[in-house]
């Protein structure tokens, strides 16, 4: 029952600080809503592009922050789960996975947050680096081949989701069950910017 309780608390966090959309502060800071503006998308692109470089610089580190605090919460807690020799920090995962979701959905913000890819890259890596750089290193491929920022997200999630099944990254059920629930967040967060890129109405460098 305690460790039930440990990982609603680490998911509600989780959940809470990635509702501090970064994009969006700055934005009012800036005296815009982000979501009103270019792409529409909470994201540090369209900070990017509307508000310049400085105002992107404070939302990179401030996604990358949330994810990073979310997930240290998360191995506060402690809850891990064993299967054989391997185990899982429970807690982590629900904190990160809590991180994304309350910056796609945030609840400060009538849930019209961003994307979460800067804040999902963070928790990929605290969760396991050597499976992030792998991906990472695909997104990049992906988009110097194709120029779809979009679609290299997509399918770095994807591979996240595929190799965590492979048996010598030593993961449990629950590690599948967060790799999963990661890439259907980001295919359905950014499918509307390929069925946009597809028909030429958007730009392809875009997240």
């Amino acid at each position: 029952m305690i460790d039930i309780l440990k990982l609603i608390v680490a998911l509600a966090l989780g959940y809470l600080l990635g509702s501090l959309n970064t994009a969006v502060i700055v934005g009012k800071i800036y005296g815009k809503d982000i979501r009103s503006h270019g792409s529409k998308s909470a994201g540090l692109t369209n900070t990017l592009r509307v508000l310049g470089k400085s105002a992107a610089v404070f939302v990179l580190a401030g996604d990358i922050l949330k994810g990073v605090v979310a997930c240290y919460i998360g191995l506060f807690l402690g809850v891990y789960f064993y299967s054989g020799e391997t185990k899982d920090c429970v807690s982590l995962l629900a904190a990160g996975a809590g991180a994304v979701i309350g910056h796609n959905w945030p609840v400060y913000f009538k849930f019209k947050g961003g994307k979460g890819a800067l804040t999902a890259v963070a928790v990929l890596f605290m969760v396991n680096w050597v499976m992030a750089l792998l991906c990472l290193g695909f997104f990049v491929i992906i988009v110097a081949v194709t120029r779809y920022v979009s679609l290299g997200t997509i399918c770095a999630t994807m591979l996240f989701a595929a190799i965590s099944f492979i048996p010598v990254f030593g993961n449990t059920l629950y590690f599948y069950l967060f790799a999963c629930l990661m890439a259907f967040m980001t295919i359905f967060r950014h499918t509307g910017n390929i069925k946009r890129l597809l028909s030429g109405t958007e730009s392809k460098l875009i997240l």
